[in-house]
């Protein structure tokens, strides 16, 4: 019985259950719990309270004050989280301080001891029985994800968590229960609610029983939501046209699996083609083709665009508009942040400007006419354009183009994409070479012919700078002019697809740069192979070296392979590297995608070890593989760390030079 606060306090006897009001109860000093309640806890607790009252009372003992007498208060010994919880409940309204509160007054037990009993002696239940009584209140009860977060004082996304494990397949949470599995492992099988699949990919494990390895398995059939097909299409389109998504909810899924991939592939197939057909009634080529990788083995030679001046109303515009863009570059040369019109403005006019410069460079009408493009998906999930591609069949029905020598240059010119093509030399020469040939017989010919190319051969050999001459012609004759046969010289440039090795290289800022670069000689070429040595020779000297430069660095090969047979190119490969000087770190970067992703924990932690420090690879080492390669790749941005098979030894020897310690001469080299 509860009595005024004026009239004596009468304490009711231990194990008297009695209802006391909320502001009259306070924490114990001799509650075992020292360690204060998280807000977590006490919002969970509140949470509870409010969908289903205090399930368990309080244990409290009378405050006394210094003379033995009940002061009106009690002390909660058992139940500390439960007070905190209904305070947070006046906090916000939902209750008064009033609210009377179920206590069981305990005068006989130590009030420490049976704190410590309640925190000590209980056992929580097993994890797997919990999965399964959130999956009951949904199933049963109807109860939605929110609602259940509600009731438990949690959030809806720990409450799908949950139950997606619940819906693991029973065999599974067995061998969880028994110790067989760990909860990390039960994780990844609820990756996906097929059961069967779960359990067939139980069977299939073997050693290695890594939750990775159980979701890279569940997801084999699946593509991530990272893929370029899904990003091209876009997830919206996908879910639209009736795809499913598989969310990991355990880890960082970056955007979770598409399970349709016919779906998904027939989605890429038709906006491919959609773009193909935009191109080709936007721009007149003959034919365009769709495809999701750059068709490497299509056996058709490639014209380039050529310079072309701008129209008088074309050069006014960009004129005006690279004015304006200089303009606004100098008023907001100084500030930290554009504002927003400013910004749009600045990105019309980088779009206006780019549309202009692009007309400075056009395609011969009739190369148009006949030839075609490819659209093609590009490893970033946009749209890749390559023009210009001729077919066989159309060269033949234009003659002309082989009296011209119009043979270009293969697609990127480093990708071994051999092209036949007619022999580009003009007629009246060949002409002229007859007639004076028809009045000797073979025999004759070829004898006086030889000793003409003897006496080429010593006197060339004498004149270096026409030797570089010589050679690029041959090299270019050859790259440029597929099939032209129109060299003298003896110099093949064999091609390596460096795309067969490594996928997306030509999608590289590197790859970029070197198809650009490329690209940016072939429109330079004479469109007559027989004007190609005139071409040379009038070439600057510098030009002429970088022409030179450029063919001969097409033909260098030091990829790598599994039971190589050529240790002493490979080496030769590394002297190179040197000569030139190759910092590797211009050009690459490790990756999830390139590197850090193909290695093992050890390859992963070692790279971090050497490229930040031990204390930073100590700080990951305890992570997945997934989330210690993402991690890695953050804490190795800001290195110049590169794995060994791309770093560089410093050397002084200089390139091309003999070592004078060896005591050879580059004459007796050439005779030996």
């Amino acid at each position: 019985m509860i009595m005024s606060a004026k009239s004596v306090e009468i304490i009711p006897a231990s194990g008297t259950e009695v209802l006391i009001s909320l502001n009259r109860l306070k924490k114990s000093s001799n509650n075992a719990r020292k360690t204060p309640h998280s807000e977590a806890a006490i919002e969970g607790y509140a949470a509870s309270i409010a969908a289903k009252g205090i399930l368990q009372n309080l244990v409290v003992e009378p405050e006394l004050d210094g003379e033995g007498g009940a002061t009106g208060f009690y002390l909660v010994t058992i139940g500390e989280g439960r007070r905190l919880a209904q305070l947070l409940r006046v906090k916000r309204k939902e209750i008064k301080k009033t609210e009377p509160i179920r206590c069981i007054v305990d005068t006989t037990n130590d009030p420490h001891e049976i704190s410590l009993d309640e925190n000590v002696t209980r056992e929580n239940m097993h994890p797997a029985d919990q999965f399964e009584a959130f999956r009951r209140l949904a199933e049963e009860r109807g109860f939605g994800a929110e609602e259940i977060a509600a009731r438990f004082g949690i959030t809806p996304h720990v409450v799908r968590q949950r139950l997606r494990l619940g819906a693991v397949s029973p065999k599974l949470i067995q061998l969880y229960r028994d110790g067989d599995l760990t909860l990390e492992q039960l994780m990844a099988f609820a990756i996906t609610d097929d059961q069967a699949r779960q359990e067939s990919v139980y069977e299939r494990l073997s050693y290695d029983r890594d939750a990775s390895t159980i979701r890279r398995l569940l997801t084999e059939t699946h593509v991530a939501a990272t893929d370029r097909r899904a990003r091209f299409v876009g997830i919206e389109a996908y879910i639209a046209a009736g795809g499913t998504i598989l969310r990991d909810l355990f880890t960082e899924d970056r955007g979770g699996y598409l399970e349709d991939v016919a779906l998904l592939d027939l989605l890429v197939t038709a906006r491919l083609g959609r773009e193909a057909d935009a191109l080709r009634a936007a721009e007149g080529w003959k034919w365009t083709e769709p495809h999701l990788d750059f068709p490497h083995a299509h056996g058709m030679r490639r014209a380039y665009p050529h310079p072309v001046e701008l129209s008088a109303e074309d050069q006014s515009a960009l004129q005006i508009a690279q004015t304006e863009f200089d303009e606004l570059t100098e008023q907001h040369q100084t500030a930290e942040e554009l504002p927003d019109e400013v910004d749009a403005r600045f990105g019309e006019l980088e779009r206006q400007i780019d549309q202009l410069e692009a007309k400075r460079q056009a395609y011969d009408p009739g190369d148009v006419a006949r030839g075609g493009a490819f659209v093609i998906l590009n490893h970033d999930g946009a749209v890749r354009i390559e023009r210009g591609f001729i077919r066989p069949e159309d060269d033949k029905a234009h003659p002309e183009a082989g009296e011209d020598g119009d043979g270009q240059a293969p697609d990127d010119a480093g990708a071994g994409h051999d092209q036949a093509t007619r022999d580009g030399e003009g007629e009246e020469e060949e002409n002229e070479e007859e007639d004076g040939e028809q009045r000797l017989s073979d025999t004759l010919v070829r004898d006086l012919t030889a000793h003409r190319t003897l006496g080429l051969r010593l006197n060339l050999s004498e004149q270096p700078d026409v030797a570089i001459v010589a050679v690029t012609h041959a090299l270019a004759a050859q790259i440029f002019y597929v099939g032209a046969n129109a060299h003298v010289v003896g110099i093949q440039p064999v091609k390596t697809d460096l795309a067969a090795h490594a996928v997306g290289i030509e999608d590289t800022p590197a790859g970029k740069a070197w198809s650009d670069r490329h690209a940016n000689w072939a429109r330079q070429m004479p469109r007559d192979v027989a004007k190609l040595w005139d071409f040379v020779v009038e070439l600057d000297h510098d030009s002429r070296m970088a022409l030179f430069a450029h063919c001969t660095a097409l033909t260098v090969n030091a990829v790598k392979l599994p039971f190589d047979l050529r240790p002493r190119a490979l080496a030769a490969a590394s002297r190179l590297a040197g000569a030139v000087a190759l910092d590797m770190t211009g050009f690459w970067r490790p990756t999830v995608r390139n590197y850090l992703g193909r290695v093992t924990k050890a390859g992963i932690l070692d790279a971090v070890r050497e490229g930040v420090s031990e204390e930073a690879a100590e700080r990951i080492s305890a992570m997945k593989k997934v989330e210690m390669a993402a991690a890695a790749e953050q804490l190795l941005k800001a290195t110049d760390w590169l794995p060994p098979l791309l770093r560089t030894a410093k050397t002084e020897d200089r390139a091309g030079a003999p070592d004078k310690a060896e005591g050879h001469d580059v004459c007796s080299q050439a005779v030996e």
